[in-house]
């Protein structure tokens, strides 16, 4: 069995809220229409970037030495959390100081990688307070907590969110255990809220084995789902085509450069359509992204400071 590598720092002090930053702040606008981009055929790539160590903008240094288009088409913010508040008995989005810098500072830290093309989605995780994707207690609670997150990605102009069901502690706090029609009830509310943004699955959990409810799957409504273990070959186990699935996934100078070769070019030979990595740092990873960009799109990547 594979053991999931992400590192998961968190720094609490001076944190806030989203139910706070939304009522403090204005409605952020998502600024100049995105410049045209290189055409690329070939998988969806997508960059997870732990944003206590290291900056969004990484993800638009990687272009293809070939046409120039950008290597990562989704980046993705690690990671906002889902909290419990004990005072209201209720989940409630939280933003450390670092998630908070970015989401402040998106005129320069999220819109300029939305101009090359990029899209660039929030991911939010468990943080040990029993509050999770898979045990609201109401079909009210629920949609509370997705309307939490829609308006995070109205107030900030992001591209969606990403959901990942690992460290939630399910039952400390008097939390309840994992039920049947929570996660069911969150997808089908946040979907209702925002039909044309990223809804993505990082496939683990007790959320991403309860996708079907009272007739209600909630498959379809996810944009991607991917492989949570990194280094590893795995299809997530969920009802979407080939297109939207990522079978491998990668930890960026943690992956060895064959083994991330071997993974793309599987990817493309089984016609998969999308290729997970994480852990983009600052540091100039050409080589390592090469590794798979020349099995993906037949290019290796320029790396730009």
């Amino acid at each position: 069995m594979f053991t999931p590598v992400r590192r998961r720092v968190r720094t609490a002090a001076l944190a806030l809220s989203a139910m706070a930053a939304l009522a403090l702040g204005a409605t952020a606008t998502s600024g100049a229409a995105a410049a045209p981009v290189a055409a690329k055929q070939g998988p969806t790539s997508v960059a997870y970037v732990e944003v206590n160590n290291n900056s969004m903008l990484n993800v638009g240094k990687y272009a293809l030495a070939n046409g120039g288009g950008n290597v990562f088409d989704v980046a993705v913010i690690f990671a906002a959390n889902i909290n419990y508040n004990t005072g209201t008995k209720a989940a409630t989005l939280y933003f450390n100081e670092n998630v908070q810098r970015v989401l402040d500072n998106a005129a320069t830290q999220i819109r300029p990688l939305q101009q090359k093309g990029i899209k660039v989605v929030l991911s939010v995780l468990g943080n040990h307070q029993g509050a999770g994707f898979a045990n609201f207690p109401s079909q009210q609670a629920a949609s509370t907590f997705a309307k939490q997150l829609s308006d995070t990605v109205t107030k900030y102009g992001l591209d969606g969110i990403d959901f990942d069901d690992e460290y939630a502690d399910y039952g400390n706090n008097g939390t309840g255990q994992p039920n049947a029609s929570s996660f069911v009830y969150l997808v089908s509310a946040l979907r209702a809220n925002m039909p044309a943004k990223i809804i993505s699955l990082y496939n683990i959990g007790p959320a991403a084995s309860r996708l079907s409810y009272g007739g209600v799957d909630v498959s379809s409504k996810f944009d991607y789902a991917w492989n949570p273990y990194y280094g590893s070959w795995q299809v997530p186990a969920i009802a979407l085509p080939k297109s939207k699935l990522s079978p491998a996934a990668v930890a960026i100078g943690g992956t060895s450069q064959s083994t991330a070769a071997s993974l793309a070019r599987r990817t493309v030979s089984e016609g998969y359509g999308v290729y997970l990595t994480y852990n983009l740092d600052g540091a100039d990873r050409s080589a390592d992204v090469s590794a798979f960009t020349r099995e993906l799109y037949g290019s290796d990547a320029r790396y730009t400071p």
